[in-house]
């Protein structure tokens, strides 16, 4: 069997097997997506009733990149934190496969598990704002981008940081992300210098990936930004591979 064949056989073993072993996480992970996509969109509008079409737009393309920011930098590390607490985290590293079809196998799940929340999230949203968002051929792409980037930012945290330490930062940054982070908001709402740190921290980048795969018209995404968006994933990736690659 050549190494091709052979990592593609093993990825697709150990997806099969975590999606095995987590069959009864999975499904709770899902409906949580499921209903927090469908919140952001419906509950935002409860509290800051939105009478604009431009702030319609903005909240409606910015609820799937929370959803997919979510999953990835909060219930991926979760998962991975509760692997190594129950020791299969490290069994899993004995087993005769490539770590990166560990890797790969572990992102492939999450990502799958992240996008029916982003269909829900564009279709509620276009029905309760009457937006007619432009899906186009990039849309899918940039989304499983997103997903898969930030589940990779995510993996790569719980697995460099102490269990406990993971939580409290899952904690954290799940107000950073629907409070402090400018995704359904402008960035010319906060304060300068918090708007500097964002152009060089992932969510703002990535959420104008999504947002300007669903309305190009009235939105655009620059160079720097992918490359940002890209950057992170990349580090988080050698990171990750790295840490996992070490011996205990």
């Amino acid at each position: 069997m050549t190494p091709v064949r052979n990592w593609f056989r093993a990825w697709w073993l150990l997806m099969r097997w975590n999606a095995a072993s987590s069959k009864m996480i999975l499904p709770l992970s899902l409906v949580v997506q499921i209903m927090l996509a469908v919140g952001i969109v419906i509950g935002f509008g409860f509290l800051a009733p939105v009478d604009d079409p431009a702030t319609a737009l903005r909240l409606s393309t910015g609820a799937p990149t929370i959803q997919l920011l979510t999953t990835g930098l909060v219930l991926v590390p979760q998962a991975v934190v509760a692997m190594k607490q129950e020791g299969s985290y490290d069994w899993f590293r004995t087993l005769p496969a490539p770590r990166s079809a560990f890797l790969a196998a572990d992102l492939t799940i999450w990502t799958l598990i992240s996008l029916p929340g982003i269909i829900l999230a564009v279709v509620v949203a276009a029905w309760r704002f009457d937006l007619d968002l432009q899906l186009s051929f990039w849309s899918p792409i940039a989304a499983i981008a997103v997903a898969a980037i930030a589940a990779t930012i995510g993996y790569g945290m719980a697995t460099a940081l102490p269990p406990r330490v993971a939580q409290l930062l899952t904690q954290m940054l799940v107000f950073v992300i629907l409070l402090f982070s400018p995704i359904t908001f402008p960035s010319a709402a906060l304060p300068d210098w918090f708007a500097a740190v964002h152009r060089v921290l992932p969510m703002e980048p990535m959420s104008d990936m999504i947002r300007t795969s669903l309305a190009p018209d009235a939105f655009s995404i620059a160079p720097a930004q992918i490359v940002v968006v890209l950057a992170w994933g990349a580090v988080a990736a050698i990171a990750t591979l790295t840490m996992m690659s070490r011996r205990s």
